[in-house]
């Protein structure tokens, strides 16, 4: 073993250099062992909050104009206010249960993996942004590792 500090051949396990007396401690430090849920599970959390709110945004303005009846008085099939309606339901609701995925990730709790993963699986037909949030997700929380560690972190 040689000291990083000044070079000197060092015999033996030593605490300090006797040339610099630089110290050594008694094991070399360990970077910690992340694995990608460690690293991702944040980011995770924030892109299913966003992507959510982005969802919930059209819902709620597809539901206002739904409502509206000037637009569709004889310009169109009566039908068109009840479809509108409809898609914006969907949309609300799929952008609420986003948001609660995404704030169970964000507080790691036991049941928001499995709800995220389902979701991610359902997004990946929505292209180009869900697909993207869905192949992501399932990156991160596929693994068995990540379900180890989930299981081990998950309030």
């Amino acid at each position: 073993m040689f000291c990083d500090r000044c070079g000197a051949n060092l015999q033996g396990s030593v605490t300090f250099c006797p040339h610099c007396a630089r110290q050594f401690s008694a094991a070399p430090p360990q970077s910690p062992a992340v694995n990608r849920l460690g690293a991702h599970a944040r980011n995770l959390a924030i892109v299913w909050l966003v992507y959510s709110a982005l969802r919930v945004l059209p819902g709620l303005f597809l539901r206002s104009i739904s409502n509206w009846d000037f637009p569709f008085n004889g310009m169109g099939p009566v039908f068109v206010g009840g479809v509108l309606h409809a898609v914006s339901g969907f949309l609300i609701i799929g952008g609420i249960v986003g948001l609660i995925a995404g704030w169970g990730l964000y507080e790691r709790r036991h049941w928001a993996r499995m709800l995220a993963i389902v979701l991610a699986f359902l997004n990946l037909l929505h292209f180009p942004l869900g697909t993207a949030v869905g192949i992501y997700t399932l990156w991160v929380l596929m693994p068995a590792e990540s379900e180890a560690e989930w299981r081990r972190t998950a309030v």
